[in-house]
């Protein structure tokens, strides 16, 4: 298998609030698809929303749960200043802070914050290497 995210689909709980935050608050770049899903791209992955009962039936797992997920998604920019405007935008299109943009132990900077439905997004700065587009950089 060759290592690959083709597309990250999180299961929300209210998809017309969740497009909302994405299309028009983040700005992502959302695909045609058909009403009961809608996609996104992004620079070497696709971002999926579903409503959350029916990603988890399509997995055929229980949807319950809740608290910390045991993940983050990750956007990584090319300057600290970079983190800071793209958290405050996130904040201006609803999402909730759980921590400000700051120095870091690693030597980075970041912050997070929780998307409508709780799914932690990170927004980060590494200056010893880049985790992104190669064209990006």
């Amino acid at each position: 298998m060759q290592p690959r995210m083709s597309m990250v689909t999180l299961g929300v709980s209210d998809l017309a609030r969740s497009i909302a935050f994405y299309g028009q608050g983040l700005g992502f770049p959302r695909m045609e698809s058909p009403p009961e899903v809608a996609f996104f791209t992004l620079n070497g992955t696709w971002l999926g929303l579903f409503g959350r009962e029916s990603l988890a039936d399509d997995a055929q797992v229980p949807s319950g749960g809740s608290g910390f997920p045991g993940f983050s998604i990750s956007h990584n920019v090319p300057s600290v200043a970079e983190v800071d405007a793209v958290f405050g935008q996130a904040l201006a299109a609803g999402a909730t802070p759980t921590k400000h943009p700051q120095t870091v132990f690693w030597g980075g900077y970041c912050g997070y914050f929780k998307d409508p439905d709780g799914f932690l997004w990170e927004i980060a700065h590494n200056p010893m290497v880049w985790v992104g587009p190669e064209d990006s950089q």
